[in-house]
């Protein structure tokens, strides 16, 4: 792996059924190589990464809350492998999409964004969903997760800045309007920096939500933001997300107080509709940047 590689580092567990997708959507954009950390997998996950040639896998069966709901682990590949060079962080549920992506790869945006001075792209999580039930969906493995739920929400969505450490915090969305109306404070964070170009003085704190230094932080604005940044597409809700649901419940891994989310879980677990009248079909980047979600800032291509 040389400087104008682009690396994509995630952990995982039980994710069989996206990473055919996952990998080849990645790919065609212009990841590289794929730095994996896997969770004590039990549904063929390890066999399906193990013979990708393009892919380094890590396993472990340590806690994933211990270390930081991951980030332990991650950091540790960052620090080693990607110095230098561009690193695309995600969770298996997450698909970047960025400007002209259908005509432009990974190394052209990286190649802007180093012209630029702009060494992190932010993003806003969107979360996709279907018309109907969860459960209802059909979805195979390699199957485009877009063709099973392309509804998403185009507002609204809020966005402030925390301290001490500048961090944005951008909330709204589908899942705050369907599981945390009454409280939505409680809801979702929305906004990532998942595109860097590392550098051995960068950790991530609160999964891609935050960074140190904090200035690092101040690369992206949210939703409206005038300077380049992204999407990703957070495919979450397909009827896999009811069996992590209750898996979750009980492995209580993935909150610092998980039994505050019980509710939470108990909602996914019934399979509900998060479709409603304001839902709005994926069509692409360009639809994205009209409403306002992304920008492609000063990058005319």
């Amino acid at each position: 792996m040389d400087e104008t590689s682009i690396l994509c580092v995630a952990c995982l567990r039980n994710e069989a059924l996206r990473l055919p997708y996952f990998l080849d959507y990645h790919r065609r954009l212009g990841v590289t190589h794929f730095l994996f950390v896997d969770n004590a997998s039990d549904d063929g996950t390890v066999a399906l990464l193990s013979g990708q040639p393009d892919v380094s896998l890590w396993s472990t069966s340590a806690s994933y809350k211990a270390a930081r709901f991951g980030l332990d682990w991650t950091t540790w590949l960052q620090m080693k492998y990607a110095r230098g060079k561009w690193c695309l962080t995600l969770d298996a549920d997450e698909l970047l999409v960025f400007p002209h992506n259908k005509t432009q790869t990974l190394r052209d945006l990286t190649l802007f964004m180093e012209k630029s001075g702009q060494s992190a792209l932010g993003t806003l999580m969107l979360d996709l969903y279907p018309k109907g039930p969860i459960d209802q969906v059909t979805y195979r493995a390699g199957d485009d997760p877009l063709a099973a739920m392309p509804y998403f929400d185009p507002a609204p969505y809020r966005a402030v800045r925390q301290a001490p450490k500048d961090n944005l915090w951008v909330q709204g969305g589908a899942r705050e309007r369907v599981f945390f109306a009454d409280e939505p404070r409680r809801g979702p964070t929305l906004n990532k920096l998942p595109l860097v170009k590392w550098h051995w003085r960068y950790v991530y704190i609160n999964s891609t939500h935050a960074m140190l230094p904090r200035e690092m932080n101040h690369a992206y604005d949210g939703p409206g933001e005038s300077r380049l940044s992204g999407v990703l597409l957070h495919t979450k809700f397909l009827p896999v997300a009811i069996e992590k649901s209750h898996e979750e419940k009980t492995r209580k891994q993935h909150f610092a107080q998980p039994d505050a989310f019980g509710d939470y879980y108990d909602a996914v677990i019934q399979a509900p509709d998060l479709w409603h009248d304001g839902a709005v079909a994926y069509e692409g980047w360009e639809q994205l940047e009209a409403l306002g979600l992304m920008s492609r800032g000063d990058w005319r291509t």
